[in-house]
């Protein structure tokens, strides 16, 4: 069976035309962007979705990721400010925001990104001792960041972070740092146990300092009541006196006996009442002790009769007999009646 030259040129038309549209269709994903080159020049980039281009004109250049990429920072050994040699890495998350720049600016992206990240780890790290190294991370981090984003912002890339991931001191240079650090916590515990102890003596200083200052401020108040009571004691004593005084310039022999009697009873009770004398030698007649105390009722008798009371009446007194006359008749007493 023979094929006419017509079918043939038909099929060859129709092959070329599925073979222009397939070379002239680009369907671009998303998160991606692809530039064009038309004879080895760029012209302009491909969004995601559908897009044409110009058949055996126009070419994809570059096809590039436009979502956040990691990059992992290489280990690499880092001299401090104050010469301790220390091993660090990291990783980078950068952004391409700028298909053209970044495709035609900079050959190999991430090999660049990553050298430079390098270089300048040493830069500031390399400016920093080993205590402010290890204590400054996030110093460290925004730092890189600045510099490497400053650095590749003409290649259409923002740098969105810089994180060190490990700082590897030395063996013996850890065995000196965790000697260290244990004098200075046993220098802290130290610092604080004088502290405490300092803190008690003041508080104990202090409650010794408030409780003289009650017990003098108790002293005082019982002193002052001490000397109310003397000067009322005294003013009641003066009343007495003079009451007495009074009585005995009237003429009242009741007051005199009083008076006595009272200071000769005092006497003998701060005598008795002695600590040191466990025996008492009275050189004293009872009966004056008795008189004294029998004045001391007369006067009561006395007062009372002021007061409108009968007194008792006095007993008869005896009169004196000579044992040489003769007994009235009716007994010594008088006439029987």
């Amino acid at each position: 069976m023979s094929v006419s030259p017509f079918a043939i040129i038909v099929l060859a038309i129709l092959v070329l035309a599925i073979l222009v549209i397939f070379m002239g269709v680009k369907s671009v994903p998303q998160g991606r962007e692809w530039t064009v080159e038309r004879f080895g020049r760029y012209t302009r980039t491909l969004r995601p979705g559908l897009n044409l281009i110009v058949p055996f004109v126009d070419q994809i250049g570059a096809k590039l990721s436009m979502m956040e990429t990691v990059l992992e920072v290489p280990q690499q050994e880092i001299i401090t400010r104050d010469n301790a040699m220390v091993t660090v890495d990291g990783v980078i998350f950068y952004q391409v925001l700028d298909a053209a720049k970044a495709a035609y600016e900079v050959g190999n992206l991430e090999t660049a990104i990553i050298n430079l990240t390098m270089t300048n780890i040493r830069t500031v790290m390399g400016s920093m001792d080993l205590d402010e190294l290890l204590s400054n991370r996030d110093q460290i981090n925004v730092r890189l960041m600045k510099v490497v984003d400053d650095a590749t912002e003409p290649w259409g890339v923002k740098v969105t972070r810089i994180e060190i991931r490990d700082i590897t001191p030395p063996r013996d240079l850890v065995e000196s740092m965790g000697r260290q650090m244990k004098a200075e916590r046993d220098r802290r515990a130290t610092i604080l146990e004088a502290e405490g102890t300092r803190q008690a003596q003041i508080l104990r200083a202090e409650g010794l300092k408030q409780a003289a200052i009650l017990e003098a401020e108790g002293r005082r108040e019982a002193a002052f009541r001490d000397a109310e009571a003397r000067e009322r004691s005294a003013e009641a004593e003066a009343k007495a006196t003079t009451a007495v005084s009074e009585a005995i310039a009237a003429g009242s022999v009741q007051a005199i006996n009083y008076f006595v009697a009272n200071r000769y009873i005092d006497s003998l009770k701060a005598i008795a009442s002695a600590p040191n004398q466990k025996v008492l030698f009275m050189p004293v007649e009872a009966s004056n002790v008795i008189g004294a105390i029998g004045g001391i009722a007369e006067i009561a008798r006395e007062a009372f009769g002021r007061d409108g009371a009968t007194p008792p009446a006095p007993p008869p007194r005896r009169p004196p007999t000579d044992p040489a006359a003769p007994a009235p008749e009716g007994g010594p007493w008088g006439p029987k009646a």
